[in-house]
C-alpha cells in the first residue's frame, strides 16, 4: 500500500467511523479501529501501524495512558484527537510530554458536517505525523553551555526574536525557550498553529520553564525585553508600532495566510517591516510552506534568519521551505538553535 496505515482510537463508534472513512478518502489505510485505550495497545501491537489518531477521554484506559503504553513497548507516531474544551487542552498537552507527536480538534456542532469540512486538512496532518520518528530528537544538553554564560553586555540592544513553528513545534519552542538567556533581553513572539482555547495553556507551560515571562497575546498589548507573546489561536498576530524598545501588537481576524490562522508569515511581515532594531526570525518544525515569506521579508529587512534542521524535525516542512527561499543563514539542531540565536546578535563574540 501506498499510503500510511492507521489505528483510530475513539470511544464514540460514530466518531471512528467518520475518522476512518475521511482517512480512507485521503489514502490512509485504515487497519484496526479501538474503543478505549487498552484496545489501542493491543492493536498497534498486533498490527504495527505507522501511525495511530488517539481520543482523550476513554474508558478503561484512556489517551494519556495509552500513549505511554504504546511508546514503552513499540513506539509509534500519535495524533490526539481531542475536544474543545479547557480541560481537554491540559490533557492533550499531557499527551504530548508522553510522546504524542501533535493534536487535532474535534469540531463541535454537526460533527459530519465539520469533519467532512476539515477532512483534507485530518488527513495532511495524519499523513505528517505518521513520516515521524517516534523515537524522536535526543534530549537537549544542559543550558549550562555558551547560552548561559555571556554577559549581557555582549548582546545587541532591544533585539526582537519571532519564532514561527507546526507540527511536532510545542515541545521544540519549550526546550528553545527554557534555555533562552534572559540577559539576551529579547522581545520574543511565537506563533504556534494552534487553535483558539490551546494558546493560552500553551503560555502558561512555557512561562513555568522559561526565565522570559510568556504569555498569550492579547489585542494591543505592548511588550519590552525579557517577554514573550504567544500568538492567541484565533487571530493573526501583527506588529503594529515599536518605539523605545517596546512593541505593540495587534490581533486580527483576517482570513487565514497559507491556510492557518495565526500565520507566521503574517508576524515575520510585520514585525520586518516596523521594527528598525536587530531581529532574528526562526522556523522550526512544521508542515507546509507558512513562514517562508515572512523569512524572505526579515532577511531583506537586514535581519538574521534561522531555521531547524530536518535531522531534529519532526516535520521538515517549514524549514525546508524557508532554506528553500535561500534566505536562511544557518541551519541548526533544536539544541544548537539558543547559541544561533545568540551569535546572531552577537557576532562580535563568535570564533
Amino acid at each position: 500500500m501506498s499510503g500510511p496505515r492507521a489505528v483510530v482510537a475513539d470511544d464514540s463508534h460514530f466518531m471512528r467511523t467518520v475518522i476512518s472513512d475521511n482517512l480512507e478518502d485521503g489514502g490512509v489505510s485504515v487497519v484496526a479501529e479501538a474503543k478505549n485505550g487498552r484496545e489501542a495497545v493491543a492493536a498497534v501491537l498486533e498490527e504495527e501501524p505507522d501511525v495511530v489518531t488517539m481520543d482523550v477521554e476513554m474508558p478503561e484506559m484512556n489517551g494519556i495512558e495509552a500513549v505511554a503504553e504504546i511508546m514503552a513497548k513499540r513506539p509509534t507516531p500519535i495524533l490526539m484527537l481531542s475536544a474543545h474544551t479547557d480541560e481537554n487542552a491540559d490533557v492533550t498537552f499531557e499527551a504530548l510530554d508522553a510522546g504524542a507527536v501533535d493534536f487535532f480538534t474535534k469540531p463541535g456542532g454537526e460533527v459530519s458536517m465539520e469533519m467532512g469540512r476539515l477532512e483534507d486538512q485530518l488527513v495532511e496532518m495524519v499523513r505528517s505525523v505518521a513520516a515521524v520518528d517516534p523515537e524522536g530528537p535526543v534530549e537537549p544538553r544542559s543550558a549550562s553551555g555558551a547560552t548561559a554564560t555571556r554577559p549581557a553586555a555582549a548582546y545587541a540592544e532591544n533585539p526582537t526574536l519571532v519564532i514561527g513553528s507546526s507540527t511536532g513545534g510545542p515541545k521544540m519552542v519549550e526546550r528553545l525557550l527554557a534555555e533562552l538567556p534572559v540577559a539576551a533581553d529579547f522581545r520574543v513572539l511565537v506563533v504556534q498553529h494552534m487553535p483558539e482555547g490551546f494558546t493560552n495553556r500553551f503560555a502558561s507551560r512555557i512561562d513555568t520553564k522559561s526565565d522570559y515571562d510568556v504569555r498569550e497575546a492579547t489585542d494591543g498589548e505592548r511588550i519590552g525585553g525579557g517577554e514573550v507573546l504567544i500568538a492567541a489561536g484565533h487571530s493573526h498576530l501583527v506588529v503594529t508600532d515599536y518605539r523605545a524598545g517596546r512593541l505593540r501588537v495587534a490581533l486580527e481576524a483576517s482570513p487565514p495566510v497559507n491556510s492557518v490562522r495565526p500565520s507566521v508569515d503574517v508576524t515575520m511581515e510585520s514585525a520586518a517591516t516596523v521594527v528598525d532594531e536587530p531581529i532574528v526570525g526562526v522556523i522550526l518544525t512544521g508542515m507546509g510552506e507558512d513562514g517562508a515569506t515572512g523569512i524572505r521579508k526579515i532577511k531583506g529587512a537586514g535581519g538574521r534568519t534561522i531555521a531547524q534542521d530536518e535531522a531534529t524535525s519532526a516535520v521538515y516542512g517549514m524549514p525546508k521551505r524557508a532554506v528553500e527561499t535561500g534566505c536562511v543563514d544557518v541551519e541548526r539542531p533544536i539544541d544548537e538553535i539558543p547559541t544561533a540565536i545568540l551569535e546572531a546578535i552577537a557576532p562580535e563574540v563568535t570564533e
